[in-house]
């Protein structure tokens, strides 16, 4: 609906038409929220039956491991082979006789391996004798509390050992959608509420002397404070990625032998290992530039839940006291490292790294340094690429798109209440059920109105041309109140043949935001594939760099292209091409390379010139991959063009300026405005 609109607005403004005001708000869910100290723990789910009683614990320390591996299959192992491609690493390694590693396999509708059976679950033990099928029975979801339980119960009772890691092996989906998307069921997955039940079963919640030695996610954006807030009450550590893992995952062979030849090691020295050959297999085959990988002493966390409480209540007080307060913290988020995409065509996780949230905005919240010190105390160990550079080991939740339905999620999944009650009032401009108590714990009389996009007169916002030719917008100080971003859109438009292309979106703008004065800083190119003009979005901007994301086909499958500009070397270079999200919240655990003789096709966005029909996704141009494919910038096609400066505000609110105007022609732009 809001390209739809642009395209409209473009359309009228080319025709020199009054258009009548428009800015898309908010749509509230009907949902009640409710939030309270724990959400999480308390939240409603399948109730875990228990069928056995837990092994007692291990009465002397005999240095023996025990590795519980809830290996979900999912589409990863349907379509790729990935787990038994980690089923063989494992194979790798000689075990001695005190380590034991006890695998449930399921949730894949095909396994690539002569052993695994996909209409069933199966027990496996690998150890000093081999690969051995332990038990089997009928097929059952994986992305349910119960099935988690049951395997763990039983393995702590038949396996049990001086120290246990449990580890997931799947698709991940960070704080508001869990792990272990099945794809038999559906790609139900297990939400943090169903893991906490499940082993609080098998295990109960201890802080002060937690039962496991390790738990770990081979999977995607589960190195969030929420999870490790859950699994604090389990293990002592926490192995997990922020970002998108590529399809190679852990590497098998290297942590697991490095337990084999030290069987005496601790949490944290299993947990540096599985981080170390990590990186050294993505390096091995060209997927290192994006991974993050931490290891979180969870034993230490509790000073980090409090500072990041501490830290959302100042945050909530400074928002009741500074209008400007939510639109400057949504500019500190758009300079956030963030994960898993967070772009219309990727999707949105929602998910920012928490030191450098709180490195962006310390100026004005005071207790953001004490998150870092905390954040510093309990991540012993982080590797990360050259494009994760500000990864501290842990993210957290921010709204970029300001969708209810999500934060909703958040609201049952999150640690801590300050934050909860700070969105809500950001996304909501009021405050969920229980909100009067908090106000009155933090000494405020009154919620003060929020003053968004929806308030302002700002939608057709004029244009004006200086003497250099540059388009501005000029929107005066309240913008520096209001606005969390701006950006434009480009378009190429053709009237004679009824064609309007959306050719994407970029922040090459210079902004005064102490005068609220935009200018266009664009240089009349744009972003190409081999000089195949391609639809790019940008997902994250940086002082050092910034990554875009391009839909394409490739091979004839739906991918987006990840590319990255260093503003340093002033070089383009391509990352790779993952799926992004789909409708459940499950993120891509694939990073493809491109490879030598692979067909891409570009993508354009397209819509009729005179219709109100929206912009849909076309097949473009293909081109083959070669040694030399290369992305860089190239300049646009002779014709005409249009360009709308983009606005936003914190609660999800767009408005867009009138267009301006320009043909192309043999490399000179001839600028006019409407």
């Amino acid at each position: 609906m809001r390209r739809n609109s642009m395209k409209r607005k473009i359309r009228r403004f080319l025709a020199v038409l009054l258009s009548t005001a428009m800015c898309l708000s908010l749509v509230a869910c009907g949902d009640e929220v409710v939030i309270t100290e724990d959400n999480t723990q308390n939240a409603q789910v399948t109730e875990v039956t228990e069928q056995q009683e837990p092994a007692s614990e291990v009465q002397e320390e005999d240095g023996s491991w025990a590795v519980y591996w809830y290996l979900c299959g999912s589409d990863l192992e349907t379509n790729g082979g990935f787990a038994t491609t980690d089923l063989d690493e494992m194979l790798q390694v000689d075990l001695p006789e005190n380590v034991n590693v006890v695998i449930q396999t399921g949730g894949a509708a095909v396994w690539q391996n002569e052993y695994m059976d996909p209409a069933k679950i199966q027990r496996w033990l690998y150890n000093s004798e081999g690969l051995q099928l332990l038990e089997e029975q009928d097929t059952a979801n994986m992305g349910e509390a119960q099935t988690l339980y049951e395997f763990l119960a039983f393995a702590n009772e038949n396996y049990p050992a001086d120290k246990v890691a449990v580890t997931f092996w799947n698709h991940g989906g960070g704080s508001v959608n869990g792990a272990a998307f099945d794809e038999i069921y559906g790609y139900v997955s297990l939400d943090l509420s169903e893991m906490y039940q499940a082993f609080d079963a098998v295990w109960p919640a201890d802080t002060d002397n937690p039962s496991l030695e390790l738990v770990g996610f081979d999977t995607c954006l589960m190195a969030t404070i929420d999870v490790a807030a859950v699994f604090q009450n389990f293990a002592k550590y926490l192995v997990a990625s922020e970002e998108v893992e590529p399809g190679n995952g852990w590497y098998y062979t290297g942590w697991l032998g490095a337990l084999a030849d030290n069987s005496g090691m601790n949490g944290e020295d299993l947990g540096i290992a599985i981080c170390n050959s990590y990186y050294e297999g993505c390096e091995a085959v060209g997927t290192q530039d994006q991974t993050t990988l931490s290891v979180t002493n969870l034993t230490k966390l509790t000073p980090l839940l409090d500072a990041y409480e501490t830290f959302g209540q100042e945050a909530f007080v400074a928002a009741t006291e500074e209008p400007g307060f939510f639109a400057e913290l949504g500019r500190a988020a758009a300079q956030t490292e963030n994960y898993g995409g967070n772009t219309r065509e990727q999707g949105y996780t929602n998910m920012v790294d928490l030191g450098h949230l709180a490195r962006q905005t310390a100026w004005m919240i005071p207790s953001a340094q004490n998150v870092s010190d905390a954040l510093d105390d309990c991540i012993v160990y982080r590797i990360g690429g050259v494009y994760r550079s500000e990864a501290t080991g842990l993210s957290c939740y921010y709204s970029y798109n300001g969708d209810i339905d999500d934060f909703n999620g958040y609201i049952d999944m999150g640690t801590g209440v300050a934050f909860k009650y700070l969105y809500a009032y950001e996304l909501t401009g009021e405050l969920a059920d229980g909100g009067e108590e908090y106000l009155e714990s933090l000494d405020i009389q009154e919620l003060p109105e929020i003053v968004t996009l929806a308030d302002k007169d700002w939608d057709n916002a004029p244009l004006d041309v200086n003497d250099e030719g540059i388009s501005y917008l000029s929107l005066g100080e309240e913008a520096n109140d209001v606005l969390a971003g701006i950006g434009f859109s480009l378009y190429y438009v053709d009237p004679d043949n009824d064609q309007m292309m959306l050719l994407g979106t970029d922040n090459d703008l210079t902004a005064d935001w102490e005068n609220g004065i935009f200018y266009d800083n664009f240089r009349g190119v744009w972003g190409a594939l081999d000089g195949h003009l391609v639809y790019m979005e940008l997902s994250y901007e940086s002082d050092d760099y910034n990554l875009y994301s391009i839909p394409i086909l490739l091979n004839g499958e739906a991918y987006n292209l990840q590319v990255a500009y260093d503003f340093t070397a002033e070089e383009w270079s391509i990352i790779g091409a993952s799926q992004g999200l789909d409708s459940s919240g499950m993120a891509s655990k694939e990073l493809r390379l491109l490879e030598e003789g692979d067909e891409i096709t570009t993508i354009w966005q397209l819509a009729s010139y005179s219709g109100d029909d929206d912009f849909e996704m076309y097949t473009a141009e293909e081109l083959t991959v070669t040694a030399d494919t290369s992305f860089g910038e190239a300049p646009l096609y002779d014709g005409s063009y249009a360009m709308v400066f983009e606005m936003w505000d914190a609660a999800g609110n767009y408005a867009y300026s009138d267009a301006v105007t320009f043909d192309c022609a043999d490399g000179e732009i001839y600028t006019s405005v409407y």
